[in-house]
């Protein structure tokens, strides 16, 4: 049996269950990542799921974030994405595999014709209801935009990645799964007690936030003081739990997506 195969309800839970418990079986390395990341599978009781396993051992030390730290911030991007009830970031625990303690992450398979969300496209040729965010020129000098859709699915990513304080929000860490849903990975340097924002995402800069983020934030900060921070405090420190239920009201506040900062780089890089 495969996760596919189980009710909606079940699918989750049973995918937690695998990847707390499922016995590993390595496949091989991403090799464009810049931490250690492998991909495996995980068996048990004749269910077997693919995941992303990414040891603390494989982590590259960063001058801003505490050593042996970003598999705990990976779960607890999960954590907060769980707790929103939009479920964009796929389940992920902290467990032993086979070069030690890591983050492991349910694999999330693209159909094959899936079309990307975030790309380069010709200036003069942006989609329609697509933003432009950024201007680039190829080797020729052949002026491109790095432009993302206008889609709502990418707008709640947005905005869970400003509560997040996501540093990293590349458009290859956007993914669309095979139910249609949009998926955010690769969280290792979030929760920052700075403000960090970096994103690809900024078409929605300034513009008020739509109902149902601000439905999806008033019920997630009285979370951050009860259960939810109960379970952060095993990956995140006192400091970075309180700068999270500050950003949350900070956002709600504000009631718009926000603009990118003057005082550090707003774009990843690379930002695909």
């Amino acid at each position: 049996m495969t996760l596919s195969q189980l009710r909606p309800g079940e699918a989750e839970s049973a995918a937690l269950r695998l990847l707390r418990e499922g016995e590993f079986a390595l496949e091989g390395r991403l090799v464009d990542a810049s931490n250690t990341t492998l991909r495996g599978t995980l068996t048990l009781d004749g269910a077997t799921v693919r995941c992303v396993y990414k040891p603390v051992r494989g982590e590259r030390p960063l001058w801003d974030f505490p050593d042996g730290t970003l598999a705990g911030r990976e779960v607890a991007a999960y954590l907060v994405s769980r707790a929103s009830g939009w479920d964009l970031v796929p389940p992920t625990v902290l467990r032993d595999g086979p070069f030690g303690p890591g983050s492991c992450q349910l694999w999330i398979d693209e159909p094959d014709d899936a079309e990307p969300l975030v790309a380069f496209v010709p200036a003069d040729a942006v989609p329609p209801r697509w933003f432009p965010v950024a201007a680039a020129r190829d080797e020729d000098g052949t002026a491109y935009a790095l432009a993302h859709a206008d889609d709502p699915r990418l707008a709640r990513l947005a905005v869970l990645d400003a509560v997040l304080n996501n540093a990293d929000r590349k458009g290859g860490h956007v993914l669309l799964g095979p139910d249609d849903r949009i998926y955010g990975v690769d969280h290792g340097v979030t929760f920052h007690v700075e403000d960090k924002l970096r994103t690809v995402l900024w078409g929605w800069s300034g513009r008020r936030l739509p109902p149902d983020a601000v439905d999806m934030l008033d019920a997630l900060a009285p979370q951050v003081d009860g259960a939810l921070g109960d379970e952060l405090a095993e990956h995140l420190t006192a400091t970075e739990i309180r700068r999270l239920a500050a950003r949350i009201a900070a956002l709600r506040g504000t009631g718009r997506f926000p603009r990118p900062s003057e005082d550090w780089p707003a774009m990843p890089w690379p930002p695909i």
